[in-house]
């Protein structure tokens, strides 16, 4: 399961459609199927129910797509804080001391 096919999977719900999912991706649709597919068979459940108007999420879905959002906002989290630290060499300082480092205390 990588990232990429975690945002598939939360645009693909957002949108209800694979043809607009792919076009808010920037990505043809046959790519965008060949990913949940690949999804559905490493997972061994289908993730949406596909219908003549649409894609609607089934319940193994519904908990990958809450789990999904959670992860790639920890990710966009975790990638903003490392843009936001101060580059080597600036004498800012690095961040608190961790147990059994330099400049840690021991009582």
């Amino acid at each position: 399961m990588s990232l990429d096919q975690l945002r598939a999977v939360v645009t693909i719900a957002e949108e209800g459609s694979l043809t607009r999912a792919a076009r808010r991706l920037h990505i043809s649709q046959p790519p965008l199927t060949r990913k949940l597919h690949a999804l559905e068979e490493e997972l061994g459940v289908p993730l949406f129910d596909r219908r003549a108007d649409g894609v609607a999420p089934t319940s193994a879905g519904l908990a990958l797509i809450d789990d999904a959002r959670q992860i790639l906002h920890a990710v966009d989290q975790a990638a903003a804080r490392v843009r936001a630290a101060p580059p080597p060499g600036s004498g800012a300082p690095a961040g608190p001391a961790q147990p059994g480092t330099a400049g840690a205390t021991t009582h």
